[in-house]
């Protein structure tokens, strides 16, 4: 075999069989090989991007005396915020919506799979959910945090990551292996500002830190890259149509746009303020104010980012089935003695019309 015949890059070796040449192998498995490959190369980068963030976020937030006495002063701080202390003391049923909302997003996620027959996606979605939260399990159990303190001195149990907005955005990203393509930025939007919401409410609700809501905005971000890299590299992506899901998508996604631009923004801007915490209580309650609503603005930043990189990531990449295979036909392969109704993959249909340039 020539130097130049190679088998298909990314996808599965086949030995050459009779009518195999080397533009067979130059054109077909590199064409479509080449497409998996380029989706295989961003999804693992935004997930091994997810994971570098991540330990940033921990060691910054979780080990450094600095960012223990930021988060600590955003919990605190909660109660000295009157927009959120009045919002929970108004609405206390807000507790029970959040708990009903996250089992029926869990049971929306199965449904729409089952009811498209998406059977083994909707088990990579689910598995994808279940590993994110096994993930934020481990790291609850086993890394090293502090727990926010109250207003009486006591300890709160809180985590790291947040289980709450690790499963809220585990199911919205989780959306894109089941939902049809032309509607999924809509359905993977909406749901990521519904993650937004909860992350908020973890926050204002004293159960969270902010970091612990940016750590599990990046967990879910990064076990949904993975299984999406790992189903690029078994050629389960396809590429999808021009004319895609952006124009339906737009009532979701320019609010996910702004609120990451001013979310990150104004939490970064107001962090510097925020850090600038004394080493000791008592603290002002206005800086108390700063410190909650610089965590608010960062975590509802980051986790609509999270969605929105995986929409980019994704962008005109259809992963609900295989790629359509090929037929190798036409006079090259007659002259090779290959029968008619020959079952062999290649870029050719079945017309005999092709010419080679």
């Amino acid at each position: 075999m020539a130097s130049y015949d190679r088998l298909r890059a990314g996808g599965s070796p086949r030995p050459l069989e009779t009518g195999d040449t080397w533009w067979y192998a130059a054109v077909a498995g590199e064409a479509a090989g080449s497409f998996s490959t380029r989706v295989r190369t961003r999804t693992r980068r935004a997930c091994l991007g997810a994971v570098l963030l991540l330990t940033i976020v921990y060691a910054g937030l979780v080990l450094t005396a600095t960012g223990r006495r930021w988060g600590d002063a955003a919990v605190t701080g909660r109660r000295a915020d009157g927009t959120a202390a009045t919002v929970l003391r108004d609405h206390p049923s807000l507790a029970g919506l959040t708990t009903l909302s996250l089992v029926l997003g869990c049971v929306l996620l199965l449904a729409v799979g089952l009811v498209r027959k998406r059977y083994a996606l909707t088990a990579a979605a689910t598995g994808a959910v279940v590993t994110a939260l096994a993930v934020t399990g481990l790291l609850q159990r086993y890394a090293p945090r502090p727990r926010p303190v109250d207003t009486v001195g006591g300890l709160d149990p809180s985590g790291f990551p947040s289980i709450q907005t690790t499963l809220a955005l585990g199911v919205a990203l989780a959306l894109v292996l089941v939902v049809p393509y032309r509607l999924r930025t809509l359905a993977v939007g909406a749901a990521t500002l519904w993650a937004v919401g909860v992350g908020a409410y973890t926050i204002a609700a004293g159960q969270h830190r902010p970091g612990d809501v940016i750590a599990a905005a990046l967990v879910a971000l990064a076990v949904t890259s993975g299984l999406l890299a790992l189903l690029a590299r078994k050629g389960r992506v396809r590429p999808g149509p021009r004319r895609g899901p952006a124009l339906p998508g737009l009532p979701v996604t320019v609010p996910l746009v702004l609120l990451t631009l001013v979310g990150l923004g104004a939490g970064f801007w107001l962090l510097g303020d925020a850090l600038a915490l004394p080493a000791t209580a008592p603290y002002d309650p206005v800086e108390l104010r700063l410190a909650h609503r610089c965590g608010q603005a960062l975590a509802a930043g980051v986790v609509a980012a999270a969605g929105l990189i995986l929409l980019m990531v994704l962008r005109r990449v259809d992963v609900d089935g295989a790629p359509a295979p090929y037929r190798l036909g036409g006079p090259f392969v007659e002259a090779t003695g290959v029968p008619h109704d020959a079952e062999l993959v290649g870029p050719f249909t079945e017309d005999r019309d092709h010419e080679i340039s």
